[in-house]
């Protein structure tokens, strides 16, 4: 017969006593949220989400927990931390705070939290290559969940090179269809869709384009990296233009939501366009010279490991 010791019993009791203090923040900001909106500052959540609110805060809880579980060997460069801090923490603000309500009234600030949603947020999380941290902090029950099969091999298939530049495209060319697009910002559950949608797929996407390691382990080889990042740009571009040269209005649901902003609609969806047309650039740019130092620094490693064997 054995005894439990107090090392046993501590950990799951701090565990226990952690999620009952994320639950009850939850739950606060939840009713401050409900019955006090006008009182709030712009950063305080807009419309309060416990999807979004727990996917935040676990995701953090968990990184952290991992990275106190992991020898420092194992741990990530602590540029790479504070990527993936930085980019769930503007994910949150983009779902949460004052920006979601703009989005929601002008067209160029929903363009706006989009690039947040799927380019800037997704691509500092990638960077900052947190699965294995994430993995060895969160409760040992949940880890079968991220290897079940058919997850993993629906995963694979996202980000097959023939798959996932059409993914990453075609969510933003869905989403924008205009007699869609009206849809969407007038059903409260798909607009959610929409946001949980691009986020996860732009995690997905980058996290295939920056991952540092070689094939193998990495799934696809430095070349292709390269060629997916050159093949989402044209599609972007063309609606970026499309948006902001045409002398059409495709959006009336902005108008008929109420701009918050006393700008003509035309203006509102030509400021948008280019939001699509030319930061998306920048950071494709960015991912090419990414892919090519990650590329040098691995044949350097290989070319050091030969040398001394």
């Amino acid at each position: 017969m054995t005894t439990a010791t107090a090392g046993d019993t501590a950990a799951p009791s701090r565990d226990w006593l952690l999620y009952g203090v994320l639950l009850s923040l939850g739950a606060a900001l939840d009713i401050v949220c409900r019955y006090y909106p006008a009182q709030l500052p712009p950063w305080m959540p807009w419309e309060f989400s416990w999807p979004v609110f727990l996917a935040t805060t676990l995701s953090l809880t968990w990184f952290f927990r991992g990275l106190s579980a992991l020898a420092k060997a194992e741990r990530p460069a602590p540029w790479r931390i504070a990527c993936f801090v930085l980019g769930v923490l503007s994910i949150y603000f983009a779902l949460q705070s004052r920006i979601d309500y703009f989005a929601q009234h002008l067209f160029f600030a929903h363009r706006a939290q989009h690039f947040v949603l799927h380019h800037t947020g997704a691509f500092m999380i990638a960077l900052g290559t947190s699965g294995r941290v994430i993995r060895a902090g969160m409760p040992a029950f949940l880890r079968p969940v991220i290897d079940w099969r058919p997850l993993r091999r629906t995963v694979d298939v996202m980000q097959h090179p023939a798959v996932a530049p059409v993914m990453f495209v075609g969510m933003i060319y869905f989403w924008l269809i205009p007699q869609f697009h009206t849809r969407v910002m007038l059903d409260a559950n798909i607009y959610d869709a929409m946001n949980w949608t691009m986020a996860l797929n732009g995690i997905m996407f980058w996290t295939l384009i920056v991952d540092p390691r070689p094939k193998p382990p990495a799934s696809i080889g430095y070349g292709w990296r390269a060629l997916l990042i050159i093949a989402i740009e044209p599609p972007q571009m063309v609606l970026g233009a499309i948006l902001s040269l045409s002398r059409t209005d495709y959006y009336p649901v902005y108008r008929i939501c109420g701009r918050i902003l006393d700008i003509p609609g035309l203006s509102d969806q030509h400021y948008g366009g280019l939001i699509i047309w030319l930061p998306g650039t920048f950071l494709s740019l960015l991912a090419i010279i990414i892919v090519l130092v990650n590329m040098r620094l691995n044949e350097e490693r290989a070319e050091t490991l030969q040398s001394s064997s």
